[in-house]
């Protein structure tokens, strides 16, 4: 007898789903970017991130409804394919390489630079080797080796944050007592305006790209048509909550947006509330945040290879491949490796630029995606609510072209570059758009169920 295809195995909880986003987004690193969004909104960095979480919330909704009907990997552009069409599907795939491909590598280059500051003896190269060494042979062994790997970063990592919090908010009771821990000023103060609290939540929309990646978890979660669509907004939620609230903490410590580097604000504000121990603390905090999140992204960026793979619109034998023992994608996930030595060539700048680009495109054709679920099945005789199915996504679409607007030229120009070059592949599989792209069969290959570990 023929022994069956390997399958993803179904290990991952709603707990497990939920970290993997979380260290996919990388909380710590709000602090990273403090400095920038107090700069952009003049020392309104908390509103910022309200403001942006606001505005995520509804294409979170947009995505858990979609994962809902549709628990399959691929994300955004299975949702795509399945409520649009098939080759707007391939489009919004294509884009979102650049999110998943360059994710990873950018998370990888701004560890590299923390540590290159902390050991200037140590070249950039060496770093970044070390990062996708590790995280590419976690990622080989398992989804549960990765989770395993991820609860104890998150853990460390939620440390930090609850110390940098609990000591900033010490260090403004000294300051000034009681009542200085309750002010609004960090939301509101005399330079506040709405364009640039509005240009800082742009800047700080950034962060929360994470709570998507978790749909390429799918067909790895127990009970997918629940865990994903809840997962999903639990990530965005929870991310939200401690943006907001770290930056409140630390703004309260910092009023206003002076500082000697705003690149390294944190920095600053970490010797100021605790001195160069817990600076140097708070430095290992935001490497292992910037690993964790490595591994995610390096997950999540091998999973919608292969759900492309496995369509045959990329090629079958290379992305549709699995490892026959550990159930991974192993090419996939050495592919993006094998991608990230492109950091040794690029800044943060540059590789910044591919992600927002991909992402935001992915974020408007999923909410679009939900319309069109609704028209569809509106014309079919069934009536869907037209708050969640019609009002929601619109504002999520409308929303997420005017972050996409907000990008600089460069980044909106090299994002149309790729998208062309996607037309042109696409051109190539559809014998110029006489046929249709390569198509999935919908039926979900047989899985290994596992009851997740308590």
């Amino acid at each position: 007898m023929t022994e069956p295809a390997p399958a993803l195995r179904r290990t991952l909880s709603l707990k497990g789903v939920v970290a993997f986003g979380l260290a996919y987004m990388a909380p710590l690193i709000v602090l990273g970017t403090f400095g920038v969004v107090a700069a952009e909104t003049h020392g309104a960095v908390p509103t910022a991130y309200l403001l942006a979480l606001v505005a995520m919330i509804f294409t979170a909704h947009s995505y858990g409804k979609m994962a809902a009907r549709h628990p399959v990997a691929g994300s955004a552009y299975t949702y795509v394919r399945r409520a649009v069409d098939s080759r707007a599907g391939f489009l919004v795939g294509w884009a979102t390489l650049l999110d998943y491909f360059f994710l990873p590598m950018v998370i990888w280059l701004i560890g590299a630079a923390y540590l290159k500051a902390e050991f200037p003896g140590v070249p950039s190269w060496v770093w970044i080797l070390a990062f996708i060494a590790v995280t590419t042979t976690l990622n080989i062994c398992g989804i549960r080796t990765a989770e395993r790997a991820n609860d104890l970063l998150m853990a460390f990592q939620v440390l930090v944050i609850g110390f940098f919090a609990v000591l900033s908010l010490l260090h403004v009771f000294h300051q000034g007592g009681t009542g200085a821990l309750f002010s609004t000023t960090p939301f509101v103060n005399d330079a506040t305006t709405l364009s640039s609290v509005s240009a800082g939540a742009a800047v700080a929309a950034y962060s929360f790209l994470g709570f998507d990646a978790v749909t390429t978890l799918t067909e790895e979660a127990v009970d997918p048509q629940r865990t994903i669509p809840r997962a999903i907004l639990l990530t965005a939620l929870i991310g939200g909550g401690i943006f907001v609230a770290l930056a409140y903490t630390t703004q309260l410590v910092h009023p206003g947006a002076a500082f000697d580097d705003p690149d390294s604000a944190a920095f600053e504000i970490a010797r100021t509330i605790a001195g160069d121990l817990f600076a140097s603390v708070f430095l290992a905090g935001l490497v292992v945040a910037q690993f964790a999140s490595g591994i995610a992204a390096q997950a999540s960026a091998s999973r919608l290879l292969y759900a492309m793979g496995r369509d045959g619109v990329l090629p079958r034998r290379l992305f549709g491949y699995l490892h026959p023992r550990l159930r991974t994608p192993a090419l996939n996930i050495a592919l993006t490796g094998l991608i990230g030595l492109i950091a040794l060539r690029l800044s943060v700048t540059t590789s910044t630029s591919f992600i927002n680009f991909g992402a935001f495109t992915a974020f408007t054709l999923v909410n679009i995606s939900v319309i069109a679920t609704y028209l569809r099945e509106r014309h079919a005789g069934t009536r869907l609510d037209p708050v969640t199915y019609l009002v929601f996504p619109a504002v999520g679409a409308a929303v997420d072209l005017w972050l996409l607007s907000r990008l600089d030229g460069k980044a909106l120009t090299l994002g149309l570059v790729w998208l062309a070059l996607g037309v042109c592949y696409l051109a190539y599989l559809t014998r110029l758009f006489r046929v249709p792209p390569p198509e999935l069969d919908f039926t979900e290959e047989p899985a290994t169920a596992e009851r997740p570990a308590a």
